[in-house]
C-alpha cells in the first residue's frame, strides 16, 4: 500500500519494528531517573483514525483531546470517546496525495493563547496549490465544533516543491505563535533557502497574534541585511515537530536529516533568537554541502544526533511534565518514524544527560513499535503517541 510520509525522506516508508533487550540498554540506564525502560508502557486511548499526524489537548480541560488527520479532519475525544461529528473538516481545501514524493495535508493545530476566552484555533495545512497556509477558525461556545466557514487565513507561504513543508504550529510560553517551515524540498537544499534570510523556508517563524493578522514582534531578532522579520531560527531542513518544555520554556526541535544524520536542536528559554542550526552547511554536526554560501550567522550544533544506522527520520517530542510517571519527569521523549524506535534524555545546563531507549516497552496493541507520526500533550502534561499506520492514539503510562 502506498501511503504518504508527511515530512520525510520519501524513500523511507516501511515500518521496521525493533525490540531491544534490557541487557543491551543497561549502560544507557545507569544514573538515569527511570529504573528501566520497562517502567513505562503504551495504553490505547482510541482508534479508527485515518492517518493521524497530531494529537493535542484542550489547555482548559484535560478530558478533551483533538486528533488531527492528514486528510483535513480534526476529531474531538471526550474522555477517550470520539464525538460523532468532526471538530473541523476542511478536507475540500487541503491538498493530500498518496504519492510518497508529495508531503501534503493538514499537519497540526494550536489554541489561541487567550483560550477559551478567545475561541480561536489555528491550523497548519497545504492548500490545493500545495502552499503552506496558517488558518484561524472560530469555535462554538461549547468548544466542540470549529466553524469551517469562519476561516481567516493569517499566513500563506508559497512552496516551490511538494515536500519538506514543516508542519508544526505552537504557541510558546511568551504567547507568541511559532511555525516550523521546511526548506522547500529542493534536493540537498541546493538553493540554500534555509540560509537565505530573505526567505521564510528552512526556518522557525515567530509572530504576535493580532485580532485580524499576524504581526512581527518588536523583540524578534535583527538579522544581517534584512532587519527584524518573522524569522526566529534559521538553518533547518524539515522541523516536522518541535515543542516547548512547559516548566522551563526551553525549545527543542526535531529536524529531519538528509542522508546521514537526524538531530535534536536545543534553545534555552530567554534566548534572543536568530540561532543558526546549520543546514545545509552542516547535517547534524557533519559538514554537508560546501557549495552553499557562507553562513550569515554563527552555527550552533545539535544537542543530540544519531546516524542512519539507528534511524532515518526523527519525530520530535516533548519534555514530560505529567504526574502519572514520576520517574519520567524532565525527560525529552522522541522517536524515529522509519523504525519506531523511541528514546528519552534529560537536559542539564544545556547538555544531554542519561540517554535511554524505550522501544522495548512502548509497544502498540500488535506488540510492535508504533509508527510515531507525532507525540502530544494534554492539559496535565501527560504524553500521547499517534500511531500513523495503525490509526490509533496511545497514552504513555506506568508499566502494569
Amino acid at each position: 500500500m502506498t501511503v504518504l510520509t508527511p515530512r520525510r525522506n520519501s524513500s523511507v516508508l516501511q515500518r521496521c519494528g525493533r525490540t531491544v533487550s534490557i541487557a543491551l540498554l543497561l549502560p544507557l540506564l545507569l544514573g538515569a531517573t527511570l529504573r528501566a525502560a520497562e517502567d513505562v508502557a503504551l495504553e490505547r486511548v482510541a482508534g479508527g483514525f485515518k492517518r493521524p499526524v497530531y494529537v493535542v489537548g484542550d489547555p482548559s480541560r484535560a478530558s478533551h483531546l483533538f486528533v488531527v488527520e492528514l486528510g483535513g479532519v480534526i476529531r474531538l475525544l471526550v474522555d477517550g470517546v470520539p464525538n460523532a461529528k468532526p471538530f473541523l473538516n476542511i478536507s475540500s481545501r487541503v491538498a493530500v496525495s498518496t504519492d510518497p514524493d508529495e508531503e501534503y495535508g493538514l499537519f497540526s493545530m494550536a489554541f489561541d493563547p487567550r483560550w477559551p476566552k478567545k475561541r480561536f484555533v489555528y491550523v497548519n495545512y497545504t492548500n490545493l496549490n500545495g502552499d503552506t497556509v496558517i488558518g484561524r477558525f472560530t469555535v462554538n461556545k461549547r468548544l466542540t465544533l470549529a466553524k469551517g466557514n469562519s476561516e481567516l487565513q493569517m499566513l500563506k507561504v508559497v512552496q516551490p516543491q511538494t515536500w519538506h513543508n514543516g508542519g508544526q504550529i505552537q504557541v510558546g510560553p511568551d504567547k507568541y505563535l511559532y511555525i516550523g517551515m521546511g526548506d522547500g524540498g529542493d534536493n540537498s537544499d541546493t538553493g540554500a533557502a534555509a540560509q537565505d534570510l530573505a526567505k521564510l523556508l528552512g526556518k522557525i517563524l515567530r509572530y504576535k497574534i493580532g485580532n485580524k493578522k499576524l504581526k512581527v514582534p518588536k523583540d524578534n531578532p535583527v538579522l544581517p541585511g534584512v532587519g527584524r522579520t518573522p524569522i526566529w531560527a534559521i538553518g533547518l531542513r524539515n522541523p516536522w515537530r518541535f515543542s516547548f518544555d512547559r516548566e522551563t520554556g526551553d525549545l527543542l526541535i526535531g529536524d529531519v536529516g538528509e542522508d546521514a544524520r537526524e538531530e535534536v536542536d536545543f534553545e534555552a528559554a530567554g534566548s534572543a533568537g536568530g540561532v543558526n542550526y546549520g543546514w545545509p552547511i552542516r547535517e547534524g554536526g557533519l559538514p554537508f554541502n560546501g557549495a552553499v554560501a557562507p553562513a550569515t550567522t554563527p552555527l550552533v550544533g545539535p544537542i543530540h544526533e544519531y546516524n542512519h544506522g539507528e534511524g532515518q527520520s526523527i519525530t520530535g517530542g516533548y519534555v514530560y511534565r505529567g504526574a502519572a510517571i514520576p520517574g519520567l519527569v524532565g525527560y525529552y521523549v522522541f522517536a524515529d518514524w522509519a523504525n519506531g524506535r523511541i528514546w528519552a534524555f534529560r537536559v542539564k545546563d544545556g547538555k544531554k544527560k542519561g540517554l535511554m531507549e524505550l522501544s522495548s516497552a512502548l509497544l502498540n496493541d500488535n506488540g510492535d513499535t508504533p509508527t510515531v507520526a507525532s507525540f502530544g500533550e494534554d492539559a496535565n502534561g501527560e504524553l500521547y503517541v499517534c500511531d500513523f499506520f495503525e490509526g490509533t492514539i496511545y497514552r504513555v503510562v506506568p508499566a502494569p
